[in-house]
């Protein structure tokens, strides 16, 4: 496989203090990889670093072996890295539509072969296009959120928590949709993830975060160990 994403010894944080300390991990090409950890050890901060959100104070981000860690957020968009927020964030008040063609703004011309595209992976869009956002379900506007990250061809997919406050069989149906989407394009997936069902069906490898550092990295094998991912969540 080919590394896509390198995080290397990354520290960042806000005004009150360091939040991240020395965080390194990769994500291979068409790679699915979960970060899990307890609430207030730094998976968010990590994510909004990547995008550019938050400053680094040291380390180094690479996407495609490119240096991609002192450039802005809308650069970093342009490099390939789309990210899909906590609460999803569609604009409530833009058709289903509208919405897909903000996620197209820098790819307008292709958008009808985009549009097609995201349709494939989630088809209920495909019938809800002139549906304003904010009446969608939470699973709907779930697939939105993907769909719009999507359609800017990113090469990198980022996802704050997809699964909250969705009903389980749209949590599946979103697992299994991004396990397509990972094998047919390339693009990797780094999810912050605390359903462990949707962890262990979809990721390839699990990091483990606690106090700002990765401490552990899972396989596939054990995460289906319930017994380790508890001791590891009580950290």
């Amino acid at each position: 496989m080919t590394t896509l994403l390198e995080i290397s010894g990354v520290e960042c944080g806000y005004a009150g203090g360091k939040v991240l300390n020395g965080v390194s991990m990769t994500v291979e090409r068409g790679e699915i990889v979960a970060l899990i950890g307890r609430n207030g050890v730094g998976k968010t901060t990590l994510m909004r670093a990547l995008i550019g959100l938050v400053p680094l104070m040291g380390g180094s981000i690479a996407l495609n072996g490119e240096e991609i860690g002192d450039t802005r957020p809308y650069s970093r968009a342009r490099h390939g890295v789309g990210y899909v927020p906590q609460g999803r964030e569609v604009f409530p008040a833009l058709t289903v539509r509208e919405n897909l063609q903000v996620g197209a703004q820098s790819n307008r011309a292709r958008l009808p072969e985009m549009l097609d595209k995201v349709v494939g992976y989630f088809p209920v869009l495909g019938a809800r296009f002139q549906q304003k956002a904010g009446t969608l379900s939470g699973g709907e506007q779930q697939q939105l959120a993907i769909a719009r990250a999507l359609i800017g061809s990113p090469k990198i997919l980022l996802l704050d928590e997809p699964s909250e406050g969705i009903q389980p069989s749209i949590v599946d149906l979103i697992g299994e949709t991004l396990i397509r989407i990972a094998d047919e394009t390339g693009i990797g997936v780094l999810l912050v993830e605390q359903n462990m069902g949707m962890v262990e069906s979809v990721a390839a490898r699990c990091c483990v975060m606690d106090k700002g550092r990765i401490v552990s990295t899972l396989n596939r094998a054990q995460l289906a160990d319930e017994e380790l991912i508890r001791q590891y969540l009580a950290l």
